[in-house]
């Protein structure tokens, strides 16, 4: 399927206005391999036709077979090949823009000096005020060292950037939040926990991003524990909340009692440790635990859980989890009938999800279904709102049970641009934050603008 390739490119072409010409060229990409998306026309006259063709390619190597066979084909003229990927990200995708147009001297006195003053020495009385008259309750630092990017590993955080404005994107378009990204020219945990605490003022949260395991679990443990403020680390707690959400689901479909079932989880890194530690508080019962690390094992045993291995999992297991990021780690032969298989690393899963499903099982996603961007962005604005110092278990579980409960019948997670969902993720954080005496200001519900 298209959207299963890896490099997308647009293709501008020139046919001979003859008949045949264009289903020759379709046929021709299709012998090869290639895939097509959407075409548009371009103009037209008696004699040519210049149109848009979106290709679809496995690699490079794929792609200029694919273009080898556009230029053979007769009648054909490539006029301009375009990655429309990188053109989108042609100097960066996010920006800080002013919120009041500064178009007479006297606002420009209002916002800047003298009347800037004013605002200073009231806050310098009284820190409390930055909140109500300056961009930190809704600036959020998405902070990364680049060792744990998407599936591409440690590409160090300046190639993380790209990941980071989108997020900052996301946070903003979904829930009004402005995310900075904060790239940290430094994989030293004690480095990355004096920085962060060191720029922290400036910020109502800090989003720890793409920062690898067992680090990780360090470094949000200790941020926390010195600022006042919320410290998520999402590929942790934004994965275990939807990863969540998405068992309540499917075990819905599947009919399997959630808090009866014996759970499975393949891979205990940041993404699994704390998928495994979500569940456990969830059911009261162990889950199972697979990994090649033996530190990994130890720690999920002191957390509750049950050391195991693959085959263990997937022979006792009623739902498996797996977060491995290695493909094809799971066999056919290995999954049992009526187990709940959910195979969540990119881009490629442990067994694709109509594997799964042929060999048995009950039901099956993988994690192109089960994306972070349904947590992140309302698991904070709701912080935020709330004006937590921390966010609690109880909080994430309040967040995974709401996505649960707004996914729509026949799907495992709500449509991610629903901003009806992020602002219930929003209010359920808030109110589970209330409940537990952790709001310090009245809590007044985001309105987008």
């Amino acid at each position: 399927m298209a959207w299963e390739r890896k490099l997308m490119r647009t293709v501008q072409f020139q046919n001979d206005q003859v008949l045949g010409t264009l289903a020759r060229l379709l046929d021709a990409i299709a012998s090869v391999g290639g895939n097509v998306g959407e075409m548009q026309l371009i103009k037209e006259d008696h004699n040519r036709v210049v149109r848009d063709l979106t290709i679809f390619a496995d690699d490079e190597a794929h792609l200029e077979k694919i273009l080898d066979v556009i230029r053979a084909n007769p009648g054909t003229i490539i006029l301009e090949i375009r990655d429309e990927v990188l053109e989108l990200h042609r100097l960066g995708k996010i920006a800080i823009r002013s919120r009041f147009a500064i178009d007479s001297v006297e606002t420009l006195r209002r916002v800047y000096t003298p009347g800037v003053a004013e605002v200073c020495m009231k806050i310098a009385r009284d820190p409390s005020l930055a909140r109500r008259f300056t961009a930190i309750s809704h600036f959020v630092a998405i902070v990364t060292d680049g060792t744990a990017v998407l599936g591409l590993g440690d590409i160090g955080s300046l190639a993380s950037m790209p990941v980071m404005e989108g997020k900052a994107m996301l946070m903003e378009t979904l829930v009004g939040l402005s995310g900075v990204p904060i790239l940290l020219n430094t994989k030293d945990p004690d480095k990355i926990i004096e920085t962060v605490a060191t720029i922290a003022p400036t910020f109502g949260a800090i989003q720890l991003e793409d920062i690898s395991a067992p680090r990780c679990f360090a470094i949000e443990e200790k941020l926390q524990a010195r600022l006042a403020i919320p410290v998520m680390h999402d590929d942790q707690r934004g994965t275990a909340v939807v990863t969540t959400a998405a068992i309540m689901t499917a075990c819905k479909y599947a009919k399997i009692n959630l808090s009866k079932a014996v759970i499975g989880q393949i891979g205990l890194g940041a993404a699994g440790f704390a998928t495994a530690q979500m569940l456990m508080r969830l059911t009261g019962a162990p889950v199972w635990g697979a990994d090649i690390s033996q530190d990994a094992r130890a720690r999920l045993e002191r957390a509750g859980g049950k050391p195991s291995t693959l085959q263990e999992i997937m022979a006792h297991a009623d739902i498996v989890i797996a977060t491995t990021g290695a493909k094809g780690l799971i066999k056919p032969t290995m999954v049992r009938k009526g187990q709940i298989v959910l195979a969540l690393s990119n881009p490629n899963p442990e067994i694709e999800p109509a594997d799964a499903l042929n060999a048995g099982a009950a039901f099956a996603a993988d994690g192109k279904s089960v994306n972070n961007v349904m947590g992140f962005p309302g698991i904070l604005r709701g912080a935020i709102d709330a004006y937590v110092p921390r966010i609690t278990q109880e909080m994430y579980l309040a967040a995974a049970e709401t996505i649960a409960a707004m996914t729509p019948h026949g799907e495992l997670m709500p449509n991610p641009l629903d901003k009806r969902v992020h602002r219930a993720v929003a209010h359920a954080v808030a109110k589970k934050a209330i409940e537990q005496g952790l709001a310090r200001a009245p809590y007044v519900p985001y309105v987008e603008e």
